[in-house]
């Protein structure tokens, strides 16, 4: 009860979030520290909006991409506060400056996130330069100290990771590990007597997600970091081995999937399914200790009793087995026992990756076979792609306008204000403006809420407390709190900057309390600029999207569903393949239900196809989880089928009736079909020991979802 508050500070502490709050606050901080000591302070605030500009682009991922991404910014933020300096003595040139670089830069978006933010820290500079009219000498100078500061934030970031490179990679793994502990913990609350289904399916969902997320994040730094892909030290063979083995092991959580219903119904009289909940908790448990443990050094355990616990369920059910009772079918005893056969699978696998820890084993890890080239997403930096996209039916050559049209929106409304920061409507509307509305809705509520509850906090520092010391020791606090959240809680990372900024204010002479309510008005100002625009100036609604993700789910479970009985048909079947595939089908998964949460923000007019769509995604899942059981059958237990020409026709049917399913959500067909499901013939009563007959059932079961799937798609108009 008490310890768990401590061990959520300890993972904020040693997370990447911190670590990248910390570096940027010594980015940004010691440059002006530095010259104010010399009576240079102005130089030095230019130098720390340099190296602030750049800590925009350095964001998690392999080193050499965050390298040039904070070169590029670099050459382009210098040559944009020259261009800015020269000509923003003239309202209408500034103006039309500011409306083609919003669009140039927000186009950017085509090329992935890390060249959006190469254009959200150009478009920062501009915004920040507007009102700073000076002579060209100094215009120059003021470049230079740009680029002076954007070169310092590179190199500390560049030294900071080469002191430690393997830190980022332990940090992210590490996440990752807690993302798959938390969807452990939700699979838990099926076996809960009582269980809400509904809300259980939609958290599971959501985090799968972030599952997909932070293992993408791993890969993404992982499989290009040098050091790691050649293997060519211990700590990089035991982070690779760490990796794949919570990835099967996610799997193997992903196929403990089964009608819950149905066994509550059976069992929740002899209380066994608690036991089943308990044991998964400490399951999970076990794999914080293990991600713990990579971000801080240490030895991970078992929980405690675990291993106890899992005998005991086993001798429970065997039990059940010998006292068979009318009530119990022999599915739901099958179904029993197959999940604790999976869970005594997910404990060895814990055990083994506990194993990696041992310094004496950590030098004798012996590498694995991967082909990390095909597990790497490359983004395309192809001119063509970008004069693709210069249509209006690409929704970030939409959304670009709509930013470029905003922005000067609110470049004239600040002009007419004649506030003293005006370009505080400027940074709001470009912070808060996103290609699709449900986003943009999002990050304006979080905005509003940390900048106004911040503002009130900040006033209430600056109204009690007078002591510079403690100020600073304010201002520090607030400064790692922005940047450390600024990743991890929008909400929260905006109520740390509002103080910051009205502390430094007054640190610099410039009032207090009046800068408070002027960040107030401009915040609102800009934010409801922002919002009206993302509902009614060429808006991106989630639903446009939604006929190509679920096609994308049906074709990558049909892929994975064709590799997986490959293992089965084919002796030497190749495990890279197999491999690709269940990571598709994950991309694909995480797309489909990330697309299906952002719905839920938009008006109720553009929610469409909201229950068959939460039908849909829910088959998807079951179909995935049934296909990743069936894998496991084959990898885990070794089971064989004695008659594999029998399941022949079963499997075709099966991949059919998904090819079907796509091809009426691309061309929807007025016309039912009458597609039969393929019995198999002399079916006998299920044994709990014969793996023919698991086998079968399991083929059998992904053939009645891939029917209900079809059957649905055959409905939805989209």
């Amino acid at each position: 009860m008490f310890n768990q508050p401590i061990r959520n500070i300890q993972d904020f502490l040693l997370s990447t979030y911190f670590a990248d709050g910390l570096r940027i606050t010594i980015g940004v901080l010691c440059p002006s520290l530095l010259l104010a000591q010399f009576g240079m302070l102005q130089y030095g605030m230019t130098l720390s909006l340099g190296a602030l500009c750049i800590s925009v682009v350095d964001s998690p991922g392999p080193i050499v991409h965050r390298r040039n991404a904070m070169l590029i910014t670099t050459a382009l933020i210098t040559i944009i506060s020259i261009i800015v300096g020269l000509t923003n003595k003239s309202i209408i040139v500034t103006g039309t400056l500011l409306v083609i670089c919003s669009f140039i830069f927000s186009m950017l978006f085509v090329y992935g996130d890390r060249a959006a933010s190469i254009g959200v820290s150009v478009l920062l500079i501009m915004v920040l330069s507007i009102d700073d009219i000076r002579p060209w000498k100094e215009v120059m100078l003021y470049a230079l100290l740009i680029f002076a500061g954007s070169i310092w934030y590179t190199l500390l970031s560049y030294f900071v990771y080469r002191l430690r490179p393997y830190r980022l990679v332990q940090q992210i793994l590490s996440d990752s590990i807690l993302q798959v502990s938390d969807f452990l913990r939700a699979k838990a609350k099926f076996y809960h007597e009582n269980a809400d289904y509904e809300k259980n399916y939609a958290e599971l969902l959501q985090l799968q997600v972030h599952v997909h997320e932070k293992q993408n994040e791993v890969r993404e730094v992982l499989f290009r970091t040098r050091e790691i892909v050649r293997e060519s030290t211990p700590e990089g063979r035991f982070l690779l081995l760490v990796f794949v083995d919570m990835v099967d092991l996610f799997e193997q959580v992903m196929s403990t999937y089964y009608n819950y219903k149905q066994l509550h119904e059976q069992f929740d009289s002899i209380g066994i399914l608690p036991q089943y909940e308990d044991v998964i908790n400490k399951i999970a448990a076990s794999l914080d200790e293990i991600s713990f443990a990579l971000k801080s050094g240490g030895t991970p355990g078992l929980a405690y009793g675990l291993v106890e616990d899992v005998a005991k369920l086993k001798d429970q059910i065997t039990k059940l087995e010998v006292n068979r009772d009318e009530k119990y079918t022999t599915l739901g005893l099958i179904a029993l026992k197959n999940i604790e056969v999976n869970i005594e699978n997910i404990v060895s696998r814990v055990k083994t990756i506990n194993s990696y820890f041992n310094k004496n084993e950590k030098k004798n890890l012996k590498s694995r076979d991967i082909d990390v080239d095909k597990f790497i997403t490359r983004q395309s930096t192809d001119v063509k792609l970008l004069l693709d996209n210069l249509t209006f039916s690409s929704s970030t050559f939409r959304h670009s306008v709509r930013v470029a049209i905003v922005m000067l929106i609110g470049f004239i409304v600040a002009k007419s204000l004649g506030f003293a920061h005006s370009y505080w409507i400027l940074l709001t509307i470009l912070v808060i403006s996103k290609p699709g509305f449900s986003l943009t809705k999002e990050r304006n509520i979080q905005r509003l809420v940390g900048t106004i509850v911040g503002a009130f906090i900040g006033m209430g520092i600056l109204m009690y407390i007078h002591d510079k010391n403690t100020l600073f020791v304010i201002l520090l606090i607030c400064m790692i709190g922005s940047y450390s959240f600024q990743r991890k809680n929008y909400v929260v990372s905006v109520l740390f900057m509002t103080p910051y900024i009205l502390v430094l204010f007054d640190f610099l002479g410039m009032g207090s309390i009046s800068v408070a309510r002027e960040r107030i008005y401009d915040t609102l100002i800009g934010s409801g600029i922002a919002l009206l625009a993302s509902y009614s100036l060429f808006p991106n609604w989630e639903h446009e999207k939604l006929k190509q993700a679920m096609v994308d789910i049906i074709k990558a479970n049909s892929n994975y569903y064709k590799e997986v009985t490959l293992l089965y048909f084919e002796q030497n079947h190749n495990l890279t393949n197999y491999k690709l595939a269940r990571k598709a089908v994950y991309v694909s998964t995480s797309n489909l239900a990330s697309l299906f949460q952002r719905m839920f923000s938009e008006p109720k007019s553009k929610q469409l196809h909201i229950k068959e769509l939460h039908q849909f995604t829910v088959l998807n899942h079951l179909l995935s989880s049934y296909i990743a059981t069936l894998s496991l059958y084959k990898k885990e237990h070794q089971f064989v089928h004695s008659n594999f020409e029998e399941l022949k026709p079963v499997s075709e049917n099966t991949i059919y009736l998904l090819n079907l399913s796509s091809e009426n959500l691309l061309i929807h067909n007025e016309n039912i079909s009458n597609v039969p499901l393929i019995r198999r013939k002399n079916v006998v009563e299920l044994n709990l020991d014969d793996e023919n007959m698991i086998i079968s059932e399991q083929f059998d079961s992904i053939q009645k979802v891939a029917y209900d799937i079809f059957k649905l798609a055959e409905k939805l108009k989209i």
